[in-house]
């Protein structure tokens, strides 16, 4: 039993802070208000000066594999994201999970982009029935603390894998119902949705219809569907078009409460986008008359992907953060690794793969006009696996609300913590996450907003943010640092 107390409460709903005490119990939260007295047993927390939030869900992560090793070497803590208070996240984005792969001859690691995640060929998961059957073992194995609870969607790209022989062509009737019941199984071993990734290699082959196909089982299991558009850069205006037309025929009139369509991390990338932030949020603004959707975002200027051609071109800068030939290059501007390697950026660019960029292709006016609208979620995007990562892997929260909070002002703390925690429950459809409320999961963070500062950055990606000073997963606590004291 866990009391925190002299805390004020954001209960994530959106709805105005007050002072109150919170009481935890069996890993949900008992009482809300104010509590005189710690009870019998109890381990009281003095939250004086401190939000008292839900904890943070991560609406879009590529920790498919750091949920089952640790991050940062704390095997099953995931550390990388309890820091900042995320106790929730979405894993098996942008088409690649960790399942259903299995090696096969002719095909012996995964495709572009599922090797992204990092050590994706030493985990063979035939179905999701074995993956997560790891995720549990993981969570019991976690030195004692709990981990982070984790939301997985099936990836489109790692059915194709599966199950298309030609990666370079849309799928045959037979290859398409062999992935149809290999969603199936997904769903009801507990996938919260599909994933489609139709920019990456394994899947900008894949037909609408193909998608659309895989989307109306989602929807029709009251899943989410989220998909990276099959473009960010010129033509993105074509590939929202494409999404929401498979969102639309994929709903029809099948689709169970819950069907919800993600369109994953949102940007107006590239130079002849920059600045139309407006127009990208008014389309979405209209499709959402006849669509339930929503979508994430991250509070940076910069992407980060494997390493393409497009997205240098369109880019002022390019970072690269892992190459498999020349892993000593990694954390270098793409420029001073040509150099180092007597090439052209161009040249460079295609000899330093297999491997991984950041991409500085936004403007900070768009990110913060995405980011404010009140159908974005919150998501870091980040690649665990990646030699020197964009900072984002540690630093999305407390970036976010540092940034669109305290420092620019346009969210208040009550809407911001909405959005990063009660909104991603709802879409993902989470009972008993993303509020504080007596009943409600006990996922719980305490901090302090003067003190939030994001301290990753691209030459020290791996630091821990700070003021964030205790986060509770299921009433356990799984991050604690020094600003949040037991009362003695």
């Amino acid at each position: 039993m866990t009391l925190i107390r002299n805390g004020t409460v954001v209960d994530g709903t959106g709805g105005p802070a007050r002072r109150a005490d919170v009481l935890v119990s069996e890993g949900r939260i008992a009482a809300v208000g104010a509590i005189p007295r710690a009870p019998d047993g109890a381990t009281a927390y003095d939250a004086s000066g401190a939000i008292v939030a839900p904890g943070f869900i991560d609406a879009h992560t590529h920790d498919d594999v750091a949920v089952l090793e640790g991050s940062a070497g704390d095997s099953g803590s995931n550390a990388a994201k309890l820091s900042q208070g995320a106790t929730t996240v979405v894993v098996g984005n942008c088409g690649f999970s960790l399942a259903p792969w299995t090696p096969r001859p002719g095909r012996l690691e995964p495709p572009p982009p599922l090797g992204i995640l990092g050590g994706a060929e030493r985990f063979v998961f035939p179905g999701f029935p074995a993956y997560f059957e790891a995720l549990a073992r993981a969570d019991a194995l976690a030195d004692g603390r709990a981990s982070g609870h984790t939301v997985v969607l099936c990836g489109h790209s790692s059915l194709r894998a599966a199950r298309v022989a030609d990666l370079g062509a849309p799928a045959r009737p037979g290859e398409l119902a062999a992935m149809e019941r290999d969603l199936e199984e997904a769903l009801d071993a507990g996938c919260a949705g599909l994933s489609a990734g139709l920019a990456y290699p394994a899947a900008l082959a894949s037909s609408a219809a193909e998608v659309t196909a895989l989307a109306r089982i989602a929807f029709r299991r009251g899943k989410v569907f989220a998909i990276h558009l099959r473009n960010e850069y010129d033509g993105v205006w074509a590939a929202l078009d494409e999404a929401f037309a498979i969102a639309r025929e994929a709903i029809g009139a099948s689709a169970e409460p819950g069907a919800r369509l993600v369109l994953s991390h949102q940007k107006c990338a590239g130079p002849g986008n920059r600045g139309r932030a407006d127009e990208l949020l008014s389309r979405i603004d209209r499709a959402a008359r006849d669509i339930p959707l929503a979508f994430d975002a991250y509070p940076y200027d910069a992407g980060s992907t494997m390493l393409e051609a497009e997205s240098a071109r369109a880019s002022r800068r390019v970072i690269v953060t892992w190459s498999r030939p020349h892993p000593e290059l990694a954390g270098l501007d793409l420029r001073e690794a040509a150099d180092r390697l007597g090439l052209d950026p161009d040249d460079a660019l295609e000899a330093l793969k297999p491997g991984g960029g950041a991409y500085f292709h936004m403007d900070e006016a768009d990110v913060d006009a995405i980011l404010s609208h009140p159908l974005c979620m919150v998501g870091s995007d980040g690649l665990p696996a990646d030699a020197s990562p964009h900072p984002r892997l540690y630093g999305t929260f407390p970036r976010y609300l540092s940034r669109m909070v305290r420092d620019r002002r346009l969210l208040s703390l009550e809407e911001a913590v909405r959005k990063a925690t009660s909104l991603p429950a709802s879409v993902f459809s989470l009972p008993g996450k993303g509020v504080i409320r007596e009943g409600a999961d006990a996922d719980i963070v305490v901090f302090r907003p003067d003190a939030l500062a994001d301290l990753a950055t691209w030459q020290e990606p791996l630091r821990y943010s700070v003021g964030v000073d205790l986060a509770l997963r299921g009433g356990v606590v799984a991050w604690g640092a020094s600003g949040v004291s037991p009362l003695r």
